[in-house]
C-alpha cells in the first residue's frame, strides 16, 4: 500500500536517526513505502534541509545505482557551548569533592538526556574520521562509551582491571596509575579488537595513567589510536603521561580540606570549532 508523504517523512526520519553512518539505498525506501524513487529523492531533499537548518546532522545523498542516503549526527557550536556551560555549573558543586582529588560524576552521567548530549558532542569531533571501535575502562566510562558508539554506529569495548572468565583469552598490560603512581594491570579480550582497527578512547575523568594503559593495549593489538576524549580532566602538576587529548571540562582546583572546587571549560570547543576559550 502506498504511503502518504507526511507519513513517509516521519518514518524516514525515525529510520535514519536510528541508523547513523549507515547507507540506506533509494531502492529500500522505494519498496518500503511503495513509492517512486523520484518521490523518495524529493523527500530526502526536504529532510536534508531540515536536518541542516535545525543542527540535527548531515544527510548525505549519494547518486547512482549504489547510492542512497546516510545520516551523520553532529552538534552546532552554539549548542555545544551551551551544554558545556551547563555541565561546568553542575560539576562545580563543592559537595562533589571526593578524597584524592576526584569528583563525583555518577549521578550526572547516569542521566539519559546528559549522556545523549555527551555522545553527540564527542561524536561530532570524529564525524569525518573512520572509527571502528570506542574503548573505555570499567566501570564509570561505560555509559559514555555506549552513547558515543551509538552516534558513531560502531561497537564499544571495555577494558577491565581484573580477569573475567566470560571474557575468554585476554591481552594484559601494566601501567602506572596517575593517582597513586603504583603499577597496575588492565586487560582486554582478544576478540575485542582486530589488527588495524581505528580506536577512539573515551572516559569520564582523566588523570593520565588509565588512559596511557589503554594506549598501550591498543598498540598490543596492532590497532590505531585515532583520538582521546574525556568528559572531564583533572589539573596535573609535572609531566602528564598523555598530552594529545580533548576534554569537555577541566577541574582546575579540588581541595579535600575545605571542599573547594573550580571547573572551567576544557579544550573541546577550541579543538573542534576553533573557538577561543
Amino acid at each position: 500500500m502506498k504511503v502518504r508523504r507526511s507519513e513517509r517523512l516521519i518514518d524516514m526520519t525515525r529510520y535514519l536517526l536510528e541508523r547513523p553512518h549507515t547507507l540506506v539505498s533509494l531502492t529500500y525506501f522505494a519498496e518500503r513505502y511503495a513509492s517512486a524513487k523520484s518521490s523518495i529523492s524529493e523527500d530526502l531533499t526536504i529532510l536534508k534541509k531540515v536536518f541542516q537548518a535545525r543542527g540535527t546532522g548531515i544527510l548525505e545523498t549519494i547518486p547512482g545505482a549504489a547510492g542512497g542516503a546516510r545520516f551523520i549526527p553532529y552538534i552546532l557550536k552554539e549548542e555545544a557551548q551551551e551544554f558545556i556551560d551547563e555541565m561546568t555549573t553542575k560539576v562545580a558543586d563543592k559537595s562533589r569533592v571526593l578524597p584524592g582529588g576526584y569528583v563525583y560524576l555518577s549521578d550526572i552521567l547516569g542521566q539519559p538526556d546528559i549522556l545523549r548530549q555527551v555522545g553527540r558532542v564527542i561524536a561530532t569531533q570524529y564525524l569525518n574520521q573512520k572509527i571502528d571501535a570506542v574503548m573505555t575502562v570499567a566501570t564509570k566510562g561505560i555509559p559514555i562509551a555506549q552513547s558515543v558508539a551509538t552516534y558513531l554506529n560502531v561497537p564499544f569495548v571495555i577494558v577491565r582491571n581484573d580477569s573475567k572468565i566470560t571474557e575468554g583469552s585476554t591481552v594484559s598490560v601494566n601501567y602506572v596509575s596517575g593517582s597513586s603512581e603504583r603499577i597496575k594491570k588492565m586487560e582486554l579480550s582478544k576478540r575485542s579488537l582486530t589488527e588495524g582497527a581505528n580506536v577512539l578512547i573515551v572516559d569520564d575523568f582523566m588523570k593520565g595513567g588509565t588512559i596511557n594503559g589503554m594506549k598501550t593495549l591498543i598498540e598490543e593489538f596492532d590497532a590505531n589510536l585515532i583520538g582521546i576524549t574525556v568528559f572531564a580532566e583533572a589539573s596535573f602538576v609535572g609531566n602528564r603521561l598523555i598530552d594529545d587529548y580533548t576534554s569537555l571540562l577541566r577541574v582546575t582546583n579540588v581541595s579535600d580540606s575545605d571542599k573547594a572546587i573550580k571547573v572551567v571549560a576544557g579544550n573541546y570547543l577550541e579543538k573542534v570549532f576553533g573557538a577561543e576559550v
